[in-house]
C-alpha cells in the first residue's frame, strides 16, 4: 500500500451541520445499497436526541436524507449499522436503545430494548449479525440475541466492571466481545461452548501494560489481529488479538497482548480510534485534533511499532467525540463532535 510511505494530507471535503447539540457518535452503512442504494450513508447521534441520516449524492457531497426523532427522550450516546446495513440501533441516556428498520424507503422503530438502570452508552452489533451488546453507566453489559420478527432476548448480563462502562465492540471474525471502561479496565467476553453462558476470559489493566485512566474506546482491524484502545490517560494502545481467531473453545483462551503504547500525540482525554482496512489508525481526542498512525515497516523479527502519520490541529472547534473510516472508501473519515458537526475528509497523497 503505497500511501503508508508517502507525505500525505488530509482534506476537509465537507461540514455537515444540522444537529442542534453535540454530536456523539457515528457509523457508516456496510451495505447502502439495502437502504435505498445511496454509494454512501451515515448515521451521526446527537445531545439534541435525534438521530440524522446522511447520504451521498451523485455530486459526492452529503444531505441529510432522514431525521429519526421523537423515539428517545434524551441524548443519543451511541449508533450502530446492523451488518445487513437495514438495521439500526441506537442507544440512548433514556436508558432505552431503540433497533429502527428500513422498510419501503423509510426507517422504522421496530424495536425498543429495556433493562439498563440508567444511561446507555454504547451499542454494536456482532458480525454474524447474531447479537448485539450493550453497555451502561450501570456498570453492566447486556448481551441480546436477535430472534425472528424483530424481537431481541436478553441473554446475558455481565456484571465485572466496577464502573461506567465506555464503550463495547465486537471482534470482526468471531462472537467475542470487549468492553472498556471508567474503571480503567479493558474486559474481553466469550460463550462457554457448552453451557451458553457468557463470562469474561480475560481483563487487561494497568498491571498487564494497560491504561491508567478511563478507557473511551475500542477497535479492531480488518483481519481481527490488532485492536486499539484510547484513554484519558493520553494514550493509544495497541494489542495482539490474533489467538481470538484460531480459538475453538474458551475453555483454554489464549491471553491477549500488549503490542505498543502511542503516547505524547494528543494534550487530551483521546476519545475515539478506529482502524482502516488499509490499515491506518485515526484518532481524535479534546484537544480538537485528529491523528493518523501506521505501522512502522521495519523489522519483521522486532516487535511492531506505530508511526504518526499526519496530526491534524484544529480538525474541530472543540472536542472531536467520534472518529470513522468509511468502509465502502477507505480514504475517507468522518469526524464529530462538541462543536455540534461532522466533518468528511479525504486522505489525499502529497506529491
Amino acid at each position: 500500500m503505497e500511501l503508508l510511505d508517502s507525505n500525505v494530507d488530509l482534506e476537509e471535503l465537507q461540514k455537515l451541520q444540522g444537529h442542534a447539540d453535540r454530536v456523539w457518535g457515528l457509523a457508516w452503512n456496510p451495505a447502502p445499497h439495502n437502504c435505498g442504494g445511496a454509494s454512501a450513508m451515515l448515521a451521526s447521534c446527537s445531545g439534541d436526541k435525534t438521530l440524522r441520516i446522511w447520504q451521498m449524492g451523485p455530486t459526492h457531497r452529503f444531505d441529510c436524507s432522514t431525521i429519526l426523532e421523537d423515539t428517545h427522550t434524551r441524548t443519543v450516546r451511541s449508533c450502530a449499522w446492523s451488518p445487513c446495513g437495514k438495521f439500526l440501533a441506537t442507544a440512548s441516556f433514556d436508558s432505552t436503545t431503540a433497533i429502527w428498520k428500513y422498510v419501503g424507503g423509510d426507517f422504522e422503530c421496530v424495536a425498543t430494548l429495556e433493562g439498563h438502570e440508567n444511561e446507555v452508552k454504547s451499542v454494536t452489533w456482532s458480525s454474524s449479525g447474531t447479537f448485539l451488546a450493550t453497555c451502561s453507566r450501570d456498570k453492566t453489559v447486556w448481551i441480546w440475541e436477535v430472534q425472528p420478527g424483530d424481537e431481541y432476548d436478553c441473554v446475558a448480563v455481565l456484571q465485572g466492571h466496577s464502573q461506567d462502562v465506555k464503550m463495547v465492540q465486537w471482534h470482526p471474525l468471531v462472537d467475542v466481545l470487549v468492553s472498556v471502561s471508567y474503571d480503567n479496565s479493558i474486559k474481553v467476553w466469550a460463550e462457554d461452548g457448552d453451557s451458553d453462558d457468557w463470562h469474561c476470559v480475560q481483563t487487561l489493566n494497568e498491571g498487564s501494560s494497560g491504561h491508567a485512566s478511563t478507557v473511551w474506546s475500542v477497535a479492531f482491524n480488518s483481519s481481527g489481529d490488532r485492536m486499539v484502545t484510547s484513554s484519558d490517560d493520553l494514550t493509544l494502545k495497541i494489542w495482539d488479538t490474533s489467538s481470538a481467531i484460531s480459538q475453538t473453545d474458551t475453555e483454554g483462551f489464549a491471553s491477549w497482548r500488549h503490542l505498543c503504547t502511542l503516547s505524547g500525540y494528543h494534550g487530551r482525554t483521546i476519545f475515539s480510534a478506529h482502524w482502516s482496512s488499509e490499515g491506518i489508525i485515526a484518532s481524535g481526542a479534546g484537544d480538537d485534533a485528529l491523528c493518523l498512525f501506521v505501522e512502522e515497516k521495519g523489522n519483521s523479527i522486532e516487535e511492531p511499532s506505530y508511526r504518526l502519520l499526519l496530526k491534524k490541529e484544529k480538525a474541530h472547534d472543540m472536542d472531536i467525540n467520534s472518529v470513522r473510516w468509511n468502509p465502502k472508501d477507505q480514504r475517507i473519515l468522518a469526524s464529530a463532535s462538541d462543536d455540534g458537526t461532522i466533518k468528511i475528509w479525504e486522505v489525499r497523497e502529497i506529491s
